[in-house]
């Protein structure tokens, strides 16, 4: 389901220190984070999701979750934007 959102959505922001810089300009409607991401990359984007109520979606894959935005390599954290 949520791999659908991510190929569905209008505009993604892809990658950890992409959504972090998204989040702090308040365009985000929606987090995508991979469970299999190391959770040193991904904790900056967790809290600062948290912080703005923001709501967050876990997915299994970061390979599937790569694929759903049309990369060939792993994501770990993607960004829905408003």
């Amino acid at each position: 389901m949520s791999y659908e959102k991510v190929s569905q959505a209008k505009k993604i922001i892809i990658g950890t220190k992409q959504t972090v810089k998204a989040l702090q300009t308040d365009m985000v409607s929606e987090i995508v984070v991979a469970e299999d991401a190391d959770r040193r990359v991904i904790n900056k984007v967790l809290q600062l999701a948290e912080e703005q109520q923001i709501p967050i979606t876990k997915v299994d894959s970061m390979k599937k979750l790569g694929k759903a935005c049309g990369i060939e390599v792993g994501a770990s954290t993607v960004a829905i934007i408003n």
